[in-house]
């Protein structure tokens, strides 16, 4: 799937499934990997249309990065290079596909650097969004969610501490956040990040929060 985004730019998407409700999937900092490729046809077998924009075509195509240092890296330097406005745009245009493809209800689910994007989905497009482990949350609390949110957080993260978790859970005490005994990418199975069990529990949660709370 190729996205049209309001300023001009094309870039290329993964897209799967059907359904009255569509799910933007927002990448963590290495690309639309396998890994995320296998998130959208998870969704799509859930009976959600799933799609996962290319958000670093803007800098350079075709970007599958390796989690290790290096690929941290790069991601984050790819990252620092888009900033948060034009992966926002992206997101409008893969919701507005989402829409043409017959999706009547939209939310966005976001990893890491995604779930960042997403919680701003939330506050700054007005769509309904799930963060997973957005390590950038904290640099945007003065922000509102325009729509219903949800977060999750493992409680063993060593990229995101504690407190920081405790002061997001304080500014918005009316969003639900769930902790899990698990560490940074616990979504990420397949690698020595991902907890199955905190994984299992947070799609459920998930799941359950987009049925309910997409519009």
């Amino acid at each position: 799937m190729e996205l049209h985004a309001r300023d001009g730019v094309r870039i290329g998407a993964y897209a799967r499934g059907a359904g009255s409700i569509g799910l933007v999937v927002v990448q963590e900092i290495f690309g639309v990997t396998a890994h995320i490729r296998r998130v959208v046809d998870d969704f799509a077998q859930c009976g959600f249309a799933a799609v996962a924009p290319q958000f670093f075509d803007r800098v350079r195509s075709g970007v599958e990065l390796d989690t290790d240092a290096a690929g941290v890296a790069q991601g984050r330097d790819l990252v620092a290079t888009l900033g948060m406005d034009a992966p926002l745009r992206d997101v409008e245009a893969a919701a507005a596909a989402l829409r043409c493809r017959g999706a009547r209800r939209i939310a966005v689910v976001g990893y890491c650097w995604g779930g960042s994007l997403a919680f701003l989905a939330a506050t700054r497009v007005g769509l309904c969004a799930v963060s997973y482990y957005g390590r950038l949350v904290s640099q945007y609390l003065h922000e509102a969610p325009q729509a219903p949110l949800l977060f999750h957080f493992g409680a063993r993260d060593e990229t995101i501490p504690a407190a920081v978790i405790d002061a997001i859970a304080a500014r918005y005490p009316n969003v639900p956040l769930h902790r899990y005994d698990a560490g940074h990418a616990f979504n990420r199975l397949g690698d020595a990040h991902g907890e199955p069990q905190s994984a299992a529990l947070a799609l459920q949660r998930t799941i359950e929060f987009v049925e309910s709370s997409a519009r």
